[in-house]
């Protein structure tokens, strides 16, 4: 599987993957975590985990790569916009 990061947002101490998909939820957490995966190897960031997000336009969805394990957890919370906007902004700016 090959692709480009749709986007990333960097702070000091953590980076949050964007994977952006048109209607396949399914499709988006599979890329996603194959990127988080390579930004682990790239990331100069030494947050023992990696925050990742998936969404496609109206639903959002986490997940976490947890680097010295390489084990990647998939959040079962889906945010809906604008339902959840608040909840999910929070979530983002953490």
């Amino acid at each position: 599987m090959k692709g480009v990061v749709d986007y990333y947002l960097k702070s000091e101490n953590e980076l949050l993957v964007i994977e952006a998909k048109s209607a396949d939820l399914e499709r988006g957490v599979i890329q996603l975590a194959v990127e988080l995966i390579a930004f682990d190897n790239w990331s100069p960031i030494d947050d023992p985990m990696l925050d990742g997000a998936v969404s496609i336009s109206n639903i959002w969805q986490f997940l976490i790569l947890h680097r010295q394990s390489k084990q990647i957890t998939q959040y079962l919370t889906l945010y809906r916009v604008p339902t959840d906007l608040d909840t999910l902004m929070k979530v983002l700016s953490r």
